[in-house]
């Protein structure tokens, strides 16, 4: 059995199942079963790994991976104070946030994978990206005029994924193609086709004009731009960076009217902030009042939340008693990660919560890890306009992208050249 389930295999076979949920993000629509068929052929081929060659591959760094799966543990715990009525959405909750159980434990068992594999995964999902960037353009060149009035109703392009996972991934995308590109991690012949897609999916983060994603482009860019003044000192090649991050919205305000549309969009919305009925009609001025409605229901329960699966309800009363005014269709659950984690788990849960996500930064903080940087800046931020985390394709975004960039900062035994995406 040792010769034929070969480390070698085992770390082929992981590699496709990594690539059939970078893949299946994109796809989920289509063939929604692909992220979850990927996620159990990862933790059967450590199963396998570890049960074939007797050890763990990363035995002596398990509190680095059970860090991230205490944020499972959180969701398991809401059922502690579940409602009975409320015991369905307690158990599909829990479908949806396996990948915090079942991908860290995969990664635990499996040693970690080789640099041209890493290497491979980062450009399929450059590639994946770049065809869904083009996708929804197309759509968009075929119906412009249309797609052009929705963002001045808080509306934006269709997309798959949708429009704000979509922006993140893109983000990541370009960060992750230009850090191959930097450390020239990829052959001589592909170099300009990388420059090219890192180019095009700027551009099209422009053109789909997402706030989430332009907020984490443009906070990565000064992060880099940082780097390379005080860390490299490359002041020149920090200035023209700089420059161009500045020249960028302005050319793109010019050329793309979605981003022209949504920077109108915005300055209108926030304008209406005060007026309570425009909840039901604005998603900056719904947020505000799903924040404050958030945080009276916390105030009530302040250690420990009203548990996620009736958080939705206790919502619906709380905005009820609060602002009559707003419609069923502006109640909207908090769209930041960290006010509705306060409220579904209290102070206690977004510690936890906040502890175990977080972890492996800390531990690789000394380390030259410019992606799982990347990966956390898109979560960190994404977190304070969306819950991020409360779809299906978010949470394999977060968690699986957030294990990858770790891959590269684990120690591996292949001899490789060249830099291991970290």
């Amino acid at each position: 059995m040792n010769n034929f389930l070969t480390l070698r295999r085992l770390q082929a076979a992981a590699t496709f199942f990594c690539g059939c949920v970078i893949v299946g993000i994109f796809v989920a629509n289509w063939f929604r079963t692909l992220p979850s068929i990927g996620m159990a052929g990862l933790t059967l081929t450590g199963l396998v790994y570890a049960a074939v060659h007797r050890r763990v591959g990363n035995a002596g760094r398990w509190p680095v991976f059970a860090a991230v799966a205490l944020v499972f543990g959180l969701h398991l715990s809401s059922g502690l104070q579940t409602e009975a009525r409320h015991w369905p959405d307690y158990g599909l909750d829990l479908v949806m946030q396996l990948p915090f159980l079942l991908l860290p434990f995969a990664f635990w068992l499996l040693p970690p994978l080789p640099g041209p594999h890493l290497r491979g995964l980062w450009g399929l999902f450059v590639g994946a990206t770049l065809v869904a960037a083009a996708g929804a353009t197309a759509n968009y060149l075929a119906h412009a005029a249309v797609i052009n009035q929705l963002y001045l109703q808080s509306q934006v392009m269709p997309t798959e994924p949708d429009h704000i996972r979509l922006s993140l991934l893109v983000t990541l995308a370009a960060a992750a193609g230009a850090a191959l590109l930097w450390h020239r991690a990829v052959g001589a012949q592909w170099r300009p086709w990388l420059l090219t897609a890192v180019g095009l999916l700027t551009l099209f983060l422009h053109l789909l004009a997402v706030r989430s994603g332009l907020m984490t482009f443009y906070a990565l860019g000064f992060l880099v731009a940082s780097w390379l003044w005080f860390a490299k000192q490359r002041r020149r090649q920090a200035i023209g960076l700089l420059f161009g991050l500045l020249l960028l919205p302005v050319v793109c305000f010019v050329a793309f009217p979605t981003f022209r549309n949504k920077f109108y969009n915005t300055q209108e919305d926030v304008c209406k902030v005060n007026d309570t009925k425009e909840a039901n009609r604005y998603s900056i001025v719904a947020r505000v009042y799903s924040y404050q409605t958030a945080f009276a229901l916390w105030r009530d329960n302040p250690l420990f939340g009203v548990g996620k699966p009736d958080l939705q309800a206790e919502m619906s009363g709380r905005y009820a008693a609060l602002y009559p005014a707003i419609g069923r269709s502006g109640q909207i659950l908090p769209h930041n990660q960290y006010i509705y984690n306060l409220a579904a788990y209290g102070a206690v849960g977004l510690l936890v919560f906040c502890g175990g996500l977080f972890y492996p930064w800390w531990w690789a903080r000394a380390r030259h890890a410019p992606l799982l940087l990347a990966q956390y800046v898109s979560l960190a931020l994404s977190f304070l306009v969306e819950y991020t985390l409360e779809t299906q394709i978010g949470v394999a975004f977060a968690v699986f992208f957030l294990l990858l960039a770790l891959q590269g900062s684990l120690p591996a035994a292949d001899e490789d050249a060249h830099w291991r995406p970290a």
